[in-house]
């Protein structure tokens, strides 16, 4: 585990040689990851159905259409595959506007990175409706050349294949990346697909706080760690 340092000035040591940042976005952007168990309770008790203690597990890291599937062929659920991610496109979509902030410092960070000329991008196991409906609401979709889903390549993390799609898109040397992830199976996607991970700290996965630590480069408790007074 390489130490972390503080910024005296211009570009924090971590982004030295990085030309992209990719970040995860619930629990990495926004402080999220709460919400979707609370919502697997809801959807899942409108059929009676009592959330399995393990399903946050079982499905973590999956695209949403992979989550989907799994709700499907799991569960007695009526719902078709389009009636059940549109049922959570509804239901995520509220608190997202109304209960989910951004997590303390991304701002700044991101405005840091583009003061450097650092391209950015988004590569999330959510849904591209819900990711760009986000972006909007917190005014962070300028800062990005690429938002990238799950769904869009087909496998969800821990395979690489979306930050390898948000490199060749950014036109990137996956070595010149740096990953943001908040979960294990996120950081291990990055790791194989020969990027520097960074794992952030996130109430959902502090159990997976010494598992994150070992497996990634860096870790911060808070992106205000990578900026220093006047940096900006």
């Amino acid at each position: 585990m390489r130490s972390e340092k503080h910024l005296s000035g211009g570009k924090h040591p971590m982004l030295d040689e990085i030309e992209t940042v990719i970040f995860d976005m619930d629990g990495t952007l926004v402080d999220s990851m709460w919400m979707w168990r609370a919502i697997d309770i809801e959807y899942l008790g409108r059929f009676g159905i009592p959330l399995p203690e393990d399903l946050q597990s079982q499905i973590e890291g999956m695209s949403f259409d992979e989550t989907a599937v799994y709700f499907k062929e799991h569960f007695p659920i009526p719902d078709d595959l389009e009636q059940i991610k549109s049922a959570w496109n509804t239901m995520a979509w509220d608190k997202y506007a109304n209960e989910v902030p951004m997590k303390p410092g991304v701002e700044e960070f991101l405005r840091h990175c583009r003061k450097h000329g650092i391209k950015l991008g988004i590569a999330t196991s959510n849904s591209r409706e819900l990711v760009e409906n986000i972006a909007k609401v917190h005014g962070f979709e300028n800062y990005f050349s690429c938002i990238m889903t799950a769904c869009d390549v087909g496998k969800g993390k821990p395979a690489p294949d979306i930050y390898l799609a948000v490199a060749k898109q950014l036109q990137t040397d996956p070595a010149r990346c740096l990953v943001f992830e908040d979960i294990v199976p996120g950081i291990q996607a990055g790791k194989s697909a020969g990027m520097q991970v960074c794992a952030v700290e996130d109430a959902y996965s502090v159990p997976q706080r010494m598992e994150k630590r070992k497996l990634a480069d860096y870790y911060i408790d808070d992106y205000r760690e990578l900026l220093a007074a006047g940096a900006d």
